[in-house]
């Protein structure tokens, strides 16, 4: 289980949050609105080698996996 970094339009609130799964959806402990996922630092596939471009989108793309 990850844990990821989140961000909340409407409060502006920056936390992090242990996940089961990265495409769950994450209230904000603040305000409880839905939260959005903060994508930093370079993702790597399985082989090791850096992706060209990540979408943040899992389950449309096969290449971090």
């Amino acid at each position: 289980m990850p844990i990821l970094q989140y961000y909340c339009r409407d409060c502006k609130l920056e936390f992090e949050e242990l996940v089961k799964n990265g495409g769950d959806e994450v209230v904000c402990p603040n305000c409880s609105k839905k939260a959005e996922r903060m994508w930093s630092g370079t993702m790597y596939s399985a082989t090791g080698k850096p992706q060209r471009k990540c979408s943040g989108k899992c389950s449309q793309c096969s290449g971090c996996k």
